[in-house]
């Protein structure tokens, strides 16, 4: 007897909070009359700004209302699956997203508003993941660029000039050492700072690589020794090159210091250069905010022609085609592509406009890259045109370790065949 009161006791309470919970939702649609969208946003360290936008969009009109979904990259793909995903997202432009677009499960947005204000010679960076059809599946929303960043104070202090030439950047070195200044803070102990700046930074000072990985696609299975391009035969010089520095001219530590310790470091003065993207700025700034910080293209040729930055599409723009809601989705998208909305953005994030008429960037602490940006003096970092099956951070990390450079490059070359038998 006891039992039955208590389950109907359960399920009464049971029956009350779903109604409590209908009403709130239905409150929350009725009263306001808007039609809701929700809007998927993959920046942790910007939500705080996207909070505030959303909720400026809110109130500036009585159609839509957008409410603002930060659960990750893993739950978007899961609802894509169900065929609940979200009405509109600002994502990182990567693999993930690619299936997205290679299956056609995004909307075309070419005749937005927003899609006749990008640059044109961004495109290779969207394209790079594939397209689908005549379509454009996503716009780009925010470039960040990474390069060589490097105390002021210190060049200033030993009459050092940014090195445009690999030997000038060899002579900068010795310089720095013969006055007992540590070159480079390195962070070996993780592969990921390895990957994306040691790797990236000196392949891409030297190669083409979004050509370079057009042709490994070509090759397939056949990638190796006697293929037009391969791992081992483009790859070797500039990884040569990459342990020439990672060997001599770094902090003797490295191998046991992580991202949070480099911060710190390169905040004391520890180091005269740092291979870092723009997001480690606001982390030095919590211990030295008045640092005098710039940056500049890592020198990988003896031609000053060659200097170009790594760049890659930190968000964009993209509606799904199961949306229910496309329209109101597009009017938030014309939006968020205003000036004074996407360029606010971008300066609070150190990021590039990706519009014709984007506003200059006045941040003095990124002005090194201006003019590699602005000329499309630009590369995509290998490390993340290679599939998340092969692990290639781990590879970075164990030839900064010791491992045999050919050894590793043969490996990776094998990786790509076997992964494009398998596809």
């Amino acid at each position: 007897m006891s039992r039955k009161l208590t389950r109907k006791k359960r399920m009464a309470a049971m029956g009350l909070g779903l109604a409590l919970l209908a009403g709130l939702l239905s409150g929350c649609a009725g009263d306001s009359g808007k039609e809701t969208i929700r809007f998927t946003f993959s920046k942790r360290e910007a939500i705080g700004f996207m909070t505030k936008l959303v909720a400026d969009y809110n109130a500036s009109q009585d159609d839509t209302e957008v409410v603002l979904d930060t659960s990750g990259v893993d739950v978007v793909s899961a609802s894509f699956v169900r065929g609940n995903p979200p009405d509109i997202a600002l994502a990182n432009y990567n693999m993930e997203t690619s299936r997205f677009v290679q299956r056609g499960a995004l909307s075309d947005l070419s005749d937005t508003q927003a899609a006749s204000k990008i640059r044109d010679d961004l495109q290779p960076l969207m394209d790079q993941y594939g397209t689908y059809q005549d379509r454009t599946s996503a716009l780009p929303y925010s470039i960040m660029a990474s390069s060589v960043i490097y105390n002021k104070e210190i060049f200033a202090a030993h009459n050092i000039t940014v090195p445009t030439t690999w030997s000038e950047l060899i002579a900068v070195c010795e310089k720095l050492k013969a006055a007992g200044i540590t070159p480079f803070y390195a962070t070996f102990k993780d592969d990921w700072t390895i990957a994306q700046g040691w790797f990236d930074y000196s392949v891409g000072g030297q190669l083409d690589t979004l050509d370079f990985f057009e042709k490994l696609d070509g090759e397939g299975t056949e990638v190796g020794p006697d293929s037009s391009v391969s791992f081992q035969k483009d790859f070797d010089q500039p990884v040569t090159q990459m342990l020439e520095l990672a060997r001599n001219y770094v902090n003797k530590d490295a191998s046991s210091r992580a991202y949070g310790d480099g911060n710190l470091a390169f905040s004391q003065g520890k180091a005269a250069m740092y291979l870092q993207g723009p997001w480690a700025f606001s982390e030095v700034a919590k211990t030295a905010p008045d640092l005098a910080l710039g940056t500049f293209p890592l020198p990988m040729t003896e031609d000053p022609k060659d200097l170009r930055v790594r760049v890659n599409v930190d968000l964009a723009a993209w509606i799904p085609e199961a949306s229910k809601h496309k329209e109101a989705a597009r009017g938030f998208l014309e939006y968020l592509y205003r000036p004074e909305v996407i360029d606010a953005y971008n300066k609070s994030q150190l990021g590039f406009t990706p519009t014709k008429d984007a506003a200059g960037v006045p941040d003095p602490r990124i002005e090194g890259m201006v003019e590699y940006y602005d000329n499309a003096q630009v590369y995509q970092g290998p490390s993340v045109l290679v599939p998340k099956t092969i692990p290639i951070m781990n590879y970075t990390q164990a030839l900064v370790f010791g491992a045999d450079p050919a050894s590793t490059l043969r490996t990776l070359d094998a990786d790509w065949a076997r992964l494009a038998f398998r596809q």
